[in-house]
């Protein structure tokens, strides 16, 4: 990187609840999200967040039609300027990514068009996904640059790659960044059931084992939420400065999977980390999904990339489940937490030393198409 970026702003809806100190309060507990959907396992908004998303799905009768996706999207934007005082006279860019966009209101629509043979008006652009990036910045009153758009489960970072090449090119001095999703459709996630990588088995105490490789059977479950960052050029109000960013894309083995070393997360951490020894990486956030192959496959590289000195390994996953495209930004969330307080967030089924100190914090995302990214903070 030319120069470290500096990460000013950050708020979150998740099941852990929304905002710094209600997610650091959910790290402290063993408890995960998880509860019953029909017959699988979801991880949900907590109701008060819910609630606050239905005032303001009623503040604006443009935003009854819109779908779940984009008020989560409007709702974090919101909060996450104001944790870093911008206004919209700062004239700061806008991308949010997601990997599903607009789920429900899009199956909802196509399923009163097979009855009906008519689309309902606003069904586009209401349903594209296009539409999270601008409402935002309609709701913010912004006029610079909008942009959304999907890479998967890396869309967040992606979001994070965007925003930082924007601010180092001069072309913008601010960027709001992040990703949004609410995938619990019933679709949607038979979808992840048909790929057989879906949690089989609720009757355990943690249901989805993210990083662990003794489990005998895939074990991802579906949350949904979203999480916002404010990016500027390095600033003393940093809640934490990125030093370093890698990415990359390799050729795909299957549609859904890795290789079985992770080639792309080996190249992108190999880049984020730049002139930066191993050794001095304290914590890695994994992306590791729950599922079997995902997650030795990430594995596998980061002990080709740091040999016998792999840093403490962490994934919020076994908490909150996979947020699919925003699930990276809220690994970003978990990583400046432990940065502030100085404390690792462990597993409760896998043994951890925690480390002293906490300076450097690498953090993982790829999705379908082996598309890695990896971000370096620091404090």
């Amino acid at each position: 990187m030319k120069k470290p970026i500096s990460i000013t702003g950050i708020y979150s809806i998740s099941p852990l609840g929304e905002s710094l100190h209600e997610s650091w309060s959910s790290y402290q507990n063993d408890n995960h999200c998880f509860s019953e959907k029909g017959k699988v396992l979801v991880a949900k908004l907590p109701e008060a967040t819910k609630d606050a998303l239905e005032r303001l799905r009623q503040s604006d009768s443009k935003y009854k039609g819109l779908d779940d996706t984009t008020l989560f999207a409007i709702y974090t934007s919101r909060k996450a300027i104001l944790h870093a005082q911008w206004k919209s006279t700062d004239n700061y860019g806008i991308n949010i990514g997601s990997s599903r966009g607009a789920t429900q209101l899009f199956e909802e629509h196509h399923e009163a068009f097979l009855k009906t043979g008519k689309a309902k008006p606003l069904t586009s652009p209401n349903s594209t996904l296009g539409n999270i990036s601008s409402w935002v910045a309609h709701d913010l009153q912004t006029k610079g640059p909008e942009i959304s758009h999907s890479i998967t489960c890396s869309s967040a970072l992606h979001a994070m790659l965007n925003g930082i090449a924007w601010i180092q090119s001069g072309m913008c001095n601010k960027f709001l960044v992040g990703g949004s999703e609410a995938p619990l459709t019933n679709f949607t996630i038979a979808q992840m059931q048909a790929l057989k990588i879906y949690n089989k088995n609720k009757s355990s105490k943690y249901p989805c084992k993210a990083l662990d490789f003794d489990k005998k059977q895939n074990s991802m479950i579906l949350g949904e939420g979203a999480s916002v960052a404010c990016l500027e050029n390095n600033s003393e109000k940093a809640l934490a400065n990125i030093i370093g960013v890698g990415y990359a894309t390799e050729i795909l083995e299957h549609n859904a999977s890795l290789s079985t070393n992770a080639d792309c997360f080996q190249r992108s951490m190999k880049m984020a980390l730049g002139a930066v020894k191993p050794e001095e990486i304290d914590v890695i956030v994994t992306h590791t999904p729950g599922t079997l192959k995902g997650d030795l496959a990430e594995f596998n590289a980061i002990k080709k990339m740091f040999c016998n000195k792999i840093p403490l390994l962490t994934t919020n996953k076994w908490k909150i489940g996979h947020t699919l495209g925003a699930s990276g930004m809220l690994n970003i969330e978990m990583a400046i937490l432990m940065l502030k307080h100085q404390q690792f967030i462990s597993m409760p089924y896998l043994d951890n030393t925690p480390t002293k100190h906490i300076k450097k914090v690498l953090v993982n995302a790829v999705g379908f198409g082996g598309n890695a990214v990896s971000i370096l903070l620091s404090k």
